[in-house]
């Protein structure tokens, strides 16, 4: 699996929508087509056409467009500190990592929507929390709706 690194291939998964929501999470996805491929955008048909057409305009952001790519986005606003924010994005590669083989080939981000309850999670970086992040981090992967695979 590859992570996101840079700020446009986070804006062009973002923008690509959401597929599935759990209470604290959003999962988006960008479907990673090869190139002299197609996808019409009113009928999702798939044409293949010759090497010398256009790229899609992600195309040089995801230089494997045959691997599954992964970001996490934990705002500031959500996670106040640090060692928090940093908690939850190791679970969330962890976990990402794991599922990559049930994971149709695209770009995610998985982003951190709203906070967790600081009086019940009292510790930064406790285990009940990281628990907590796995558990609705693996039932987001599995909410992806099968129709909606690339």
């Amino acid at each position: 699996m590859q992570r996101l690194k840079t700020r446009p291939q986070f804006q062009a998964v973002l923008a690509g929508g959401i597929v599935a929501r759990t209470s604290h999470f959003a999962l988006h996805r960008l479907a990673l087509v090869p190139a002299g491929v197609v996808v019409h955008a009113v009928d999702k048909s798939v044409e293949k056409v010759g090497e010398e057409s256009a790229a899609p305009a992600f195309a040089p952001l995801f230089t494997h467009t045959d691997h599954t790519w992964l970001g996490a986005m934990v705002p500031k606003r959500w996670a106040k500190r640090a060692v928090t924010r940093n908690a939850i994005k190791r679970q969330i590669y962890t976990i990402g990592g794991a599922a990559e083989s049930m994971l149709p080939q695209a770009a995610y981000v998985v982003r951190l929507k709203s906070g967790f309850d600081r009086k019940q999670f009292v510790s930064a970086s406790s285990d009940a929390l990281k628990a907590a992040v796995r558990a609705e981090v693996q039932l987001l992967l599995a909410r992806i709706d099968r129709d909606s695979r690339p």
